[in-house]
């Protein structure tokens, strides 16, 4: 009984230890730049610090003139990145910082898309430090592009000034 007992114990402590060594190793699974062939720990090397949160908004605009099942999503990755998709374009996410003003250390993303023949969607992004930028984009019949986002999204993001976030 005794001898059941002491590998019993060395069975717990290597099964805990086995289980904080997987909590501590990031993910070599996920990959953190969409459309990107590097491994998530070369990304954060590269970049120099981890300031993000991976994140997901989305909205999807119920009018005549888009097609039904429209819908925009934004996605942010462990480094501050920000992605558009607009799922016309399956598979392909606008990296959001080819737009002016582009904030930096993204932790949060929200959307929303206004109800018209040409609409606005609305992407706000919260920084690490607190701090919402938004960008108004015309939405059209024409998919969102990496070639097209500039001319959609005008000025490119703005501070909203007073925010109540720190």
């Amino acid at each position: 009984m005794r001898k059941l007992a002491w590998a019993a114990r060395g069975m717990s402590v290597v099964s805990g230890a086995v289980l904080l060594g997987a909590l501590m190793v990031p993910s070599a699974v996920a990959d953190d730049t969409p459309g990107s062939n590097a491994s998530p720990s070369s990304s954060v090397t590269e970049q120099g610090k981890k300031c993000g949160s991976r994140d997901v908004s989305s909205a999807a605009p119920d009018f005549v003139n888009l097609p039904p099942g429209l819908i925009f999503r934004v996605a942010t990755d462990a480094q501050g990145h920000s992605f558009l998709n607009d799922s016309r374009n399956p598979g392909v996410w606008i990296n959001l910082g080819l737009l002016a003003n582009a904030p930096k250390c993204v932790t949060d993303s929200a959307l929303s898309v206004t109800e018209a023949a040409t609409g606005v969607l609305y992407i706000t992004l919260l920084t690490q430090d607190g701090v919402l930028n938004e960008a108004r984009c015309t939405t059209s019949t024409t998919p969102f592009t990496p070639v097209n986002i500039v001319a959609a999204c005008g000025t490119g993001f703005s501070i909203l000034p007073n925010t109540p976030v720190v």
